[in-house]
Parts: structure tokens; C-alpha cells; sequence
């Protein structure tokens, strides 16, 4: 057992060896090739959790600098293909109007009372009403059964009632 975690410590200590020999220079060919610095360090970051998960292939290269890079510049490929696609997949969406509708005053303080439950009202609440989601489908998406967002739903519901009488009443002075 002592082996297998001298093993890790040597590996974790290698690696890290190379992180601090190599990674600014990957931070730089990255920033290159993306022209986004916390891209980069992205990048470079994940170059190296893929190195700390298999240490060995880090060791055994020629020149574990250079399979540093290539790893790091295969990350920075990839990503950059999938934000492409990504990119893609958006310009082909069609456009929505943008042009929201201002929230009435009703709505604000609405929102504002809801903001207030505590969370699992909050978040009844706000499903079952706003987004217009059924008890069931509730119950299922917080591994609940349907009387315990029933009862959420009317606390929820009684403490808003109270909450709104008091701001209408506030608003009427």
C-alpha cells in the first residue's frame, strides 16, 4: 500500500515538475491560438488534470514539454470546433424578438415576495405558477412526491397572501 502512494507522490511530483517547467509557455502557444487568455488557462489547465490522470504516458514521452503541447493544443482545437458548432447551431435558430415587455409594478412586487419564501416554496412556486409546470412534473424534478409540493404550494401560497396584503397595504398609505 506504501508503494502504490510513493508511486502517486513521485507521479503528482513529476507532473508538477513539468507544470512548472512547461506551462507558461503552453499559456502562450494557447493565447495564440485562441487570443483569449482565460481560454488559455483553460486550456492549459485541463492539460494538466489529463496528466495527473495518467502520469505514466507523461513520463514515458520523449519530451514530456512537447506531449504537454500536444495535448494542450488538441484541447484548444476541440474546444475550438465545438464553439463553432455551437455558433453555427445559433445563427440558424430563428430570432426572437428581443424586445421583452417591461415587468408591471404587480410583477415586480410579486417577484420581490416570492424572493422571500424560503427555498423550497420558492421554488414550488415558482414552477407551478411561472413556468407552468404540473405538480407531478414538480415532484419528479425535486424527488419529491406530489403532496409534498401540494403542501409547499400552500405555504408558499399563504405566505405570499400575507406578504402581498402587507405591501398593498404599505402602497395604500
Amino acid at each position: 500500500m506504501r508503494d502504490i502512494a510513493s508511486q502517486l507522490d513521485r507521479d503528482e511530483a513529476f507532473v508538477e515538475q513539468v507544470y512548472r517547467a512547461s506551462a507558461p509557455g503552453l499559456v502562450g502557444a494557447a493565447y495564440a491560438l485562441t487570443g483569449d487568455r482565460a481560454e488559455a488557462e483553460d486550456v492549459v489547465q485541463e492539460a494538466f488534470i489529463r496528466a495527473l490522470a495518467q502520469p505514466g504516458k507523461v513520463a514515458a514521452a520523449d519530451s514530456p514539454g512537447a506531449w504537454m503541447r500536444v495535448v494542450a493544443l488538441n484541447i484548444a482545437r476541440s474546444r475550438f470546433r465545438r464553439r463553432q458548432t455551437h455558433d453555427r447551431l445559433v445563427r440558424q435558430l430563428p430570432l426572437a424578438d428581443e424586445r421583452l415587455p417591461e415587468p408591471g409594478p404587480d410583477r415586480v412586487m410579486l417577484v420581490a415576495a416570492i424572493g422571500q419564501l424560503p427555498y423550497e416554496q420558492r421554488e414550488a412556486v415558482t414552477l407551478y405558477y411561472l413556468a407552468d409546470l404540473s405538480v407531478g412534473d414538480i415532484a419528479e424534478s425535486q424527488l419529491v412526491s406530489p403532496n409534498v409540493v401540494k403542501s409547499r404550494l400552500r405555504r408558499g401560497r399563504q405566505a405570499l397572501a400575507e406578504s402581498l396584503a402587507g405591501e398593498r397595504c404599505l402602497s395604500a398609505a
